[in-house]
């Protein structure tokens, strides 16, 4: 049996890796798990640093709240320490704020790579960018105390860290608008019934809920998993006849290397 490994613990994330079953833990509960660039950047580093085998990761936050989203701090003139603050962004070039904005997304983008099914474990607040990083994962497994808001236009500001093309795939666009324009609060109950959340457990329950459906995606073939998900995710942007090419090509490549064939 592989000994659990820490990979990564540094700026309130921690990447540790138990055979195929990676954990990405956000580990600073006294600030419900507030989110920094610093965080942003250990969070990509933490999808750079997967092992080959890793097939499913889970994505927790410590304490009370998965993510209660932006540290408050970026709004001040000040920001960061060692960060250009919001100010100082906006007076930069467009050049500089597209390409610092881009670093940021990087922390969210690596979640749906089509070798992994990641899994979001969310309990109290996930707001702002912490609602964006619940929809940066594949599947969403909520406690039932589960509270989402975008809370960015609210603040003049657009959800930017790659949460409306899921959220708009998830809910619609009619519902995605009514949710971030107006920043309120979707609780558990809603979010299950409008696809948010694949299901809701009381929060005693979340740990083994998502062990559960970890060891149901494990059960499964792995490469057949990959071809499941990358039709999936394709699917959106093909036609009806396309995907049925994109499915006939597949399934090919399956057969084929069960029969002892593929390359």
């Amino acid at each position: 049996m592989t000994a659990r490994k820490t990979l990564l613990d540094q700026d309130g994330v921690q990447l540790t890796v138990d055979d195929a079953v990676a954990t990405v833990t956000l580990t600073n509960p006294a600030k419900r798990n507030a989110q920094s660039p610093a965080l942003w950047r250990a969070l990509a580093e933490a999808g750079r640093l997967l092992p080959g085998a890793v097939r499913v990761v889970v994505l927790r936050g410590e304490g009370k709240s998965f993510s209660a989203g932006l540290d408050r701090q970026a709004f001040t003139p000040e920001g960061f320490d060692g960060e250009p603050s919001f100010i100082d962004l906006a007076r930069g070039s467009d050049e500089a704020l597209d390409a610092e904005i881009a670093t940021y997304q990087q922390a969210f983008t690596w979640w749906r790579r089509t070798d992994i099914v990641s899994i979001a474990a969310v309990q109290g607040h996930a707001i702002g960018a912490g609602f964006q990083l619940a929809l940066a994962c594949d599947l969403r497994v909520c406690a039932d105390d589960a509270q989402f808001a975008m809370r960015e236009t609210s603040l003049g500001l657009v959800p930017d860290l790659a949460g409306t093309h899921p959220l708009v795939s998830l809910v619609g666009y009619a519902r995605a608008l009514e949710i971030c324009a107006t920043g309120r609060f979707v609780h558990a109950a809603e979010a299950e019934r409008m696809g948010l959340a694949n299901v809701v457990v009381p929060l005693a329950e979340l740990a083994a809920a998502t062990d559960d459906l970890t060891a149901a995606l494990l059960a499964a073939p792995r490469d057949a998993v990959i071809e499941t998900k990358a039709l999936l995710r394709g699917a959106a942007d093909r036609t009806y006849d396309d995907q049925r090419v994109a499915e006939r090509a597949a399934q090919a490549r399956r057969l084929r290397d069960l029969a002892g064939l593929g390359d």
